[in-house]
């Protein structure tokens, strides 16, 4: 008897966003940061956004996490509409399913570890322990450390620990490694692996250093606004071995 082998699981879209752009005015001028993308992301993905400055990268990635709304188009994340949300709605929206990551740690000096990752699970519904949290991105040791006895990368693997404590359904990254050196930077992005493949949380990266789109299930590349292209890979490149 032959066995038909299993489907394919079906992607499971986060986001879903059609002919979404972004028009600032600058004086007498209108500056296109977003010029009509369309884009769904699936939950579980670690996906690389990949291009140069300006391009978009980290216009698109405001958008989703509901802290810019675009000029026109739409985007809705599990099926629930982002754009003409209130600033109630978007609140709740950041605060229960979105963890952000910026290129700066964002940490508040007087707090340990410990308390500055508390902070962010005394207002989540159902999140982790901070303890938990700190295990997952390599800093049980420094937990009751202060950031100023901290490097650059402990205190960005902090601001990681801080972002999915509150369990979010996805995880926004713009430019984690963009104020690290490689070997450093590396330690952040296998924090990054590790959650996307223990939590499921759709894992959104910014980057312009090409190197980092090897670990990636997808990269997006975008120029002046426009998707130029997405690449899917076959194997993913282990954070341990990347280069640069």
């Amino acid at each position: 008897m032959v066995i038909d082998p299993a489907p394919p699981p079906v992607p499971v879209p986060v986001f879903r966003a059609r002919g979404l752009t972004k028009v600032y005015r600058m004086g007498d001028i209108d500056v296109h940061a977003l010029r009509g993308i369309d884009l769904e992301l699936n939950a579980g993905e670690f996906v690389v956004l990949l291009g140069a400055s300006g391009s978009g990268k980290s216009t698109l990635l405001n958008i989703l996490g509901g802290l810019d709304a675009p000029t026109s188009g739409d985007v809705e994340c599990q099926g629930h509409p982002l754009t003409g949300a209130s600033e109630a709605v978007l609140t709740r929206f950041r605060r229960e399913h979105v963890g952000f990551v910026f290129q700066f740690y964002n940490l508040i000096p007087s707090l340990t570890a410990r308390e500055n990752v508390a902070l962010v699970t005394e207002i989540a519904a159902h999140p982790m322990a901070p303890e938990e949290a700190l295990a997952m991105v390599g800093l049980q040791e420094r937990m009751d450390h202060f950031p100023a006895q901290l490097s650059g990368g402990e205190q960005q693997r902090v601001a990681i620990a801080r972002a999915i404590a509150k369990r979010p359904a996805v995880l926004l990254c713009d430019e984690p490694t963009g104020a690290l050196d490689s070997a450093t930077g590396i330690l952040v992005l296998q924090a990054l692996e590790r959650i996307n493949r223990e939590t499921g949380a759709l894992t959104v990266v910014i980057t312009h250093n090409a190197v980092i789109a090897a670990m990636a299930d997808r990269v997006i590349r975008l120029s002046d606004g426009r998707i130029l292209s997405q690449e899917y890979n076959e194997h993913r490149e282990p954070a341990s071995g990347l280069h640069w």
